[in-house]
């Protein structure tokens, strides 16, 4: 990381650069890792911490392995998606944004995965699973562990 504070200390609009990957080496932004780049960065915490909760990339938690979104759009609401999305929340346990505590899944709802021709459907990290039923669920997660 020393070697990116070096090429960002000086770079109005390093930031988010360094916020991202930071991010991509912890899967997270850790307390410690937030105050590091504050100091590092010669930026106030209050501003590093106001930029990673106002951006939905950024994420304060642990995540899990495998992301599951499943579609609350048009499509997928008018053919069932909450009762999809109620499945998952049964099988893992958790609800919207959680995470199990394995780290294996992380629950999220999503507007939309452009994929409204599979109504209702739920992506898990890239793969698309569509026309979905809520007892296909679980035993589709079987499959990411």
């Amino acid at each position: 990381m020393q070697k990116l504070f070096d090429q960002y200390r000086d770079y109005k609009g390093g930031l988010i650069p360094v916020l991202q990957e930071a991010q991509n080496i912890y899967g997270y932004l850790p307390k410690d890792v937030l105050q590091q780049i504050s100091k590092e960065l010669r930026i106030p915490f209050s501003k590093v911490f106001g930029v990673c909760t106002f951006y939905a990339q950024f994420h304060l938690k642990p995540r899990g392995r495998n992301i599951i979104r499943v579609c609350l759009g048009t499509a997928c609401h008018v053919r069932g998606g909450s009762k999809i999305f109620e499945a998952a929340q049964e099988a893992l346990g958790v609800g919207q944004g959680g995470t199990t505590e394995d780290l294996k899944f992380t629950l999220e709802t999503v507007a939309c995965i452009g994929a409204c021709g599979l109504s209702p459907c739920m992506m898990i990290n890239d793969d698309t699973h569509g026309r979905l039923v809520p007892k296909q669920v679980a035993g589709i997660f079987e499959n990411y562990k």
